[in-house]
């Protein structure tokens, strides 16, 4: 299950909680109660609500960070591949265009004039991996191709007037065999 499937499900439980609440609170409607009980247990419910959320939002944090995609900037990268990104009003120039699957890339993306955003389509036109493209600033994209095909860069930022145009396209091919035809 994924976390996006697991989050999902939490929203759900609480959701479904909450209504429970308010369900509880109005069957209680009209029922007249002893203020000291009810005030023991008003904290004892306030109490476990407090930790309750903190618990569920120590959770919802590790579980939506820990696979955090994008890598530590200011380091190097361990990528067998490197490919060096320009992008300038209304291009992207990337030091290659053809990248092998299966071993990971590391993308050092920038901009020599406006905010663009560098984001990569599969052969399928889904996308894949997106990040900011900046002047005076390198942004790192480490992304591992799985499948062998032409790929295409486009800019989701809008820059100017020919922003559609702003395009480009790499060839990922088929991870080598260890020299079997």
């Amino acid at each position: 299950m994924s976390a996006q499937n697991w989050i999902g499900a939490i929203t759900l439980v609480g959701l479904a909680a909450v209504s429970l609440g308010f369900v509880y609170v109005l069957s209680q409607a009209g029922r007249t109660a002893d203020p000291a009980r009810l005030s023991k247990a008003s904290k004892t419910v306030r109490r476990w609500w407090f930790w309750a959320l903190i618990v569920l939002g120590i959770g919802v944090a590790w579980g939506t960070l820990k696979p955090f995609p994008i890598p530590p900037q200011w380091s190097p990268l361990q990528a067998a591949q490197t490919v060096d990104v320009v992008g300038q009003q209304w291009a992207w120039s990337l030091s290659t265009t053809h990248l092998a699957a299966g071993t990971p890339v590391e993308f050092r993306v920038t901009s020599s004039d406006v905010n663009h955003s560098f984001a990569i389509y599969d052969p399928q036109g889904h996308i894949v991996i997106q990040t900011q493209a900046m002047p005076g600033y390198t942004n790192k994209l480490l992304y591992t191709f799985r499948e062998p095909g032409t790929y295409t860069v486009r800019c989701l930022e809008y820059c100017g007037v020919a922003h559609h145009v702003m395009q480009t396209r790499f060839e990922v091919a088929a991870a080598a065999t260890g020299g079997r035809p």
